[in-house]
């Protein structure tokens, strides 16, 4: 049977939705594929020493021990007794090895108003020592600052700091791979876009690659979930400054208390934080820009220890299970938690994940049937428990049957297409949808 349409019908349909595809191709890439931290830990910026991961690491462990070890620690998080053994020796391998993923030196709320001489003396130390710290090999794969925010009062010190730390830092060689900065209490896309202005100028001033200066946006004011003409700014972050973006993370305090939840509720399980965050995943979903959720500042000292662990325990689990697969930490007792949580996420949900990542592979018929965008979540759930280190690649090898790169490559297909990888993987799938 003759087709129905000419070329030139087609032609007219491209057209048409030419705009359209220039938007998906700029706004919408996907995933990029690199290795998202699970946590931030935050710590006033003049307290950072080179050792302090370490040391962190060194304190975790401890309270570990002294409340009956790492494999208790998962019983009272609820984990099965294998389940509990076979996550207790990697957390224990985690806390020694890489306690910290991710550290934020804070000059915003951690760290006050001291002044501006004080201020300048600690901008420019911290930078030293986070470069002795990348230089010598203690530094955590991402680090960085939050600033103070640019609300009038605070904005000529933020601007300043920001400057002071990346200067330095610039000044001593090569920028950390994984340095982050951290844009607090946004309310406007005029406030992200000023950011954009000042990164760009530095990346001139310092003969930077245009783009190297990526930063995050913290959400903590409902003036950015809902504007005052009735959308959502943070919807248009992504777009107002395309690429710039690394991360939107949820102020869990700031944000609750803005809409005058009282203190005894405020959490990230509350209904209103709740709101907030499926509200950033949809402003977010297929930008590449990642998600992170907040703290809880019920912390384990004291007589509090192990009730806090089931708190924060379960506040992980819940945001890991709601698609949140990062979270802020605020002291040493949260990373056995934290860790424990998270590895249990992962290997409790592996077998059954590479069970169907494996039959979607060979094309193997089994009780559920997915279809590419399935296969890409079971990937990318995969990939994220052996980025972390919960899995070992050689588990995924033997029960999915694909290697890191193979598996890589069912997570994020867009990079097949941007590698020229797909050939020599061929069950990467072929599809152009972003992932």
């Amino acid at each position: 049977m003759a087709a129905s349409f000419s070329n030139d019908d087609l032609a007219a349909i491209d057209a048409q939705l030419a705009d359209t595809d220039r938007l998906l191709d700029a706004n919408y890439p996907g995933d990029d594929g690199s290795r998202q931290p699970i946590h931030t830990v935050y710590v006033p910026a003049d307290r950072f020493t080179p050792s302090l991961a370490s040391e962190w690491g060194a304190q975790a462990a401890a309270t570990a021990d002294a409340h009956g070890g790492l494999e208790r620690l998962g019983s009272l998080l609820g984990l099965e007794p294998e389940l509990a053994a076979a996550v207790a020796p990697r957390v224990a391998e985690k806390l020694s090895a890489e306690p910290i993923e991710d550290l934020r030196l804070d000059f915003e709320d951690g760290y006050g108003n001291r002044g501006d001489e004080v201020e300048d003396a600690d901008a420019v130390a911290a930078a030293t020592a986070v470069a002795a710290a990348v230089s010598e090999g203690s530094a955590p794969p991402f680090i960085g600052i939050r600033f103070k925010c640019f609300e009038a009062p605070t904005r000529a010190r933020s601007l300043r700091t920001l400057d002071l730390f990346v200067s330095t830092l610039a000044s001593a060689g090569e920028l950390p791979a994984g340095l982050v900065l951290t844009l607090p209490k946004v309310t406007t896309t005029a406030q992200v876009k000023a950011m954009d202005f000042a990164v760009s100028r530095l990346e001139e001033v310092h003969g930077l690659p245009a783009g190297r200066l990526r930063f995050e946006v913290q959400v903590e004011t409902p003036q950015l979930i809902l504007g005052p003409d009735g959308t959502s700014p943070v919807a248009q972050l992504p777009h107002v400054v395309p690429g710039r973006i690394s991360a939107l993370h949820y102020g869990t305090y700031d944000y609750s208390a803005s809409l005058q939840i009282s203190a005894e509720y405020q959490s990230m399980e509350h209904p209103v934080a709740d709101f907030a965050k499926e509200v950033m995943q949809l402003a977010v979903a297929g930008t590449g820009i990642r998600l992170s959720d907040g703290s809880t500042n019920i912390v384990p000292v004291g007589d509090g220890v192990e009730d806090a662990w089931k708190l924060h325990g379960r506040l992980v689990r819940r945001s890991l299970e709601r698609g949140y697969y990062q979270g802020w930490d605020l002291h040493p007792a949260q990373l056995p938690s934290r860790f424990t949580a998270t590895y249990a996420f992962y290997r409790q949900g592996l077998p059954a994940a590479a069970l169907r990542l494996h039959n979607y592979v060979e094309r193997t018929e089994g009780a559920v049937m997915d279809e590419p965008a399935t296969a890409r979540a079971l990937a990318n759930f995969v990939l994220r428990g052996v980025q972390c280190g919960a899995v070992g690649a050689e588990e995924v090898a033997a029960l999915a049957g694909v290697d890191l790169a193979q598996l890589t490559l069912l997570a994020h297909p867009r990079l097949a297409q941007s590698t020229g990888l797909a050939q020599s993987h061929p069950h990467a799938p072929q599809s152009a949808s972003r992932n």
